[in-house]
């Protein structure tokens, strides 16, 4: 396993209402992973409610990288990557990465990605993985994939500080990738690894559902969606692989 990455801190806790909102109390100076080995208020994308049983992991990244808004949020796709890579360092198989910021374990949801920016220049990125169980089935957003933990998946089990340990170099070597030679080569190593390119998508806007086929992502990590009227660029969305339940 690679060496904890030179000039990061970690913070270990046993409890805490969420990792995202303790870095950004903490706001320190040098890039600090904070994990929590239980949550109590813990939230995905829009908000929405994070389930987090004991066992599985949850860390936020907080760190002040250079670039303006748009640059920062390519670390979706470098926190995805990161997260392939020190999960198959550590024997996982059947992995792929679903746009914009999920990791699945075949085809189901194992890991979420929330990237956020509290303060200018400020930028957190909060991480759940289903390392031991994953949520209960009310607990999912109608039509989204379904759920998976490594452990049912696959008998691994590793604790939630061996996952940082794995992660933590991961992604400063896929950052460090990134800071150097630009989103193009993180963008073709995304693209190898994304579920279902060049299949039918569902994406819903906030003014609009999409169909489509999902043919690229470009160079903003913009998703691109043939669809019957034209490609659409799509910014920022909820990708579904299946029909979407009237509400």
């Amino acid at each position: 396993m690679r060496a904890w990455p030179q000039g990061t801190d970690r913070i270990i806790l046993p409890e805490i209402d969420s990792t995202s909102a303790e870095a950004a109390r903490l706001a320190p100076g040098a890039p600090t992973w904070v994990l929590a080995l239980r949550q109590t208020a813990a939230r995905g994308r829009r908000g929405r409610p994070w389930s987090m049983s004991e066992g599985n992991f949850a860390a936020s990244l907080v760190w002040r990288p250079d670039g303006d808004a748009a640059e920062h949020a390519l670390r979706s796709f470098t926190a995805s990557l990161a997260l392939h890579d020190a999960l198959t360092e550590l024997g996982a198989a059947g992995l792929s990465l679903k746009w914009p910021n999920d990791v699945l374990l075949e085809g189901r949801k194992l890991a979420g990605i929330l990237l956020e920016a509290p303060k200018p220049g400020l930028v957190i990125l909060g991480i759940g993985l289903n390392l031991t169980a994953a949520p209960p089935a009310d607990a999912v957003e109608p039509g989204a994939v379904p759920p998976i933990s490594l452990l049912e998946a696959t008998g691994l089990r590793i604790t939630p500080e061996a996952m940082l340990n794995a992660l933590a170099p991961a992604f400063a070597a896929r950052e460090a990738e990134l800071t150097t030679w630009g989103f193009a080569p993180i963008r073709r190593a995304w693209l190898d690894r994304a579920a279902r390119l060049g299949e039918s998508i569902t994406a819903r806007l906030p003014t609009e559902t999409l169909d489509g086929t999902f043919t690229d992502v470009d160079d903003a990590g913009h998703l691109i969606l043939s669809t019957a009227t034209g490609t659409r660029r799509i910014s920022a969305g909820d990708v579904f692989f299946g029909p979407i339940p009237c509400s």
